[in-house]
């Protein structure tokens, strides 16, 4: 599912540093030489590159602020730091800007793995010498603090066994806190925040089956409710996140002008992970390749690196 293209033979991180250091030497910058490396190497591979770079060279971060800027700078910069790092760093941005429309958080949230989210949680501890939550119901507030800090700390179980007489009954438990108007209780939250994905995905579908719509629907009950909207939200990131990648995408390409910040993140975040569901949704929803929609609203070496991200074939 991931689309990121790794050549067959990769050179040693020895030799791809010092490429890198030739990049950033001489007459101008090759950004040509850091998209050939970068952009087709994975986790593991720019994790060593990294070090074998800060031995030799100094730190490579800072070779990057000093050689790129803008789009191209930020989307590099994020691709090559480890996944943990840079959803510590991302969570923190957007503590620091948080509003109720933002969605950075719950996007981590929601879709790494248990394993995954608790790496972020000690990465953003060791980074910024605070924990996560604390943060997160430092910088919110009502419904949205107390959804979100559930959803940070949560360690669901990962596997696919399925209790039907549990979601039979949480079902129907969630249908009456929703006919309530509920939307921010307890055990609404405890049940999105804590049931493994599977067990969520057979709850939702008790809940389809018994009432006739889709939880989601239930929840466009108050057009105007933004955490109503923000709740939707979060049960299509746990339980379809290619669809709301897609429409995120789909949001930051099309209409006036486009949104670098939302791009960059689904792109640099995705490309190990779903992108070639989110890419496939992404074409029957749009009838065009994300490919194209990104060539046709981006350029240059920022263009360029994101198209490499994503697996299209000149990149």
């Amino acid at each position: 599912m991931a689309t990121l293209q790794v050549p067959d033979c990769v050179p040693a991180p020895e030799e791809d540093s010092e490429k890198l250091h030739n990049a950033f030497t001489g007459f101008g910058t090759d950004e040509g030489a850091i998209i050939r490396i970068l952009a087709h190497r994975n986790g593991t591979q720019r994790n060593l590159i990294r070090e074998v770079y800060a031995a030799a060279y100094g730190d490579l971060f800072t070779d990057l602020e000093k050689e790129l800027s803008g789009d191209f700078l930020r989307a590099v910069s994020l691709w090559t730091l480890d996944p943990a790092e840079r959803d510590a760093k991302l969570a923190n941005e957007a503590t620091k800007m948080f509003t109720s429309s933002n969605l950075v958080i719950m996007e981590i949230a929601c879709t790494r793995s248990s394993y995954d989210l608790f790496k972020v949680r000690q990465a953003y501890h060791d980074r910024y010498k605070k924990s996560l939550e604390e943060d997160v119901a430092h910088h919110t507030t009502g419904d949205y603090r107390k959804l979100l800090v559930s959803l940070v700390t949560a360690f669901r179980y990962e596997g696919e066994e399925v209790n039907m007489m549990l979601a039979k009954s949480e079902a129907k438990l969630l249908h009456e806190k929703i006919c309530d108007k509920a939307y921010a209780d307890e055990e609404l939250i405890r049940i999105l925040s804590t049931r493994s994905k599977a067990q969520l995905n057979a709850t939702l579908n008790q809940y389809n089956d018994h009432t006739g719509n889709a939880i989601t629907k239930d929840l466009k009950a108050d057009p105007d409710n933004e955490y109503l909207t923000f709740l939707r939200a979060t049960i299509k990131c746990l339980t379809s996140p290619e669809r709301y990648y897609e429409k995120t995408l789909r949001k930051a390409i099309k209409g006036l002008g486009t949104d670098e910040n939302a791009l960059t993140r689904v792109v640099v975040t995705q490309a190990e992970v779903n992108m070639e569901r989110i890419k496939e949704e992404y074409h029957k929803r749009n009838s065009v390749t994300l490919e194209h929609a990104i060539a046709g609203d981006t350029s240059g070496d920022y263009e360029k690196f994101l198209l490499a991200l994503v697996g299209h074939e000149d990149a």
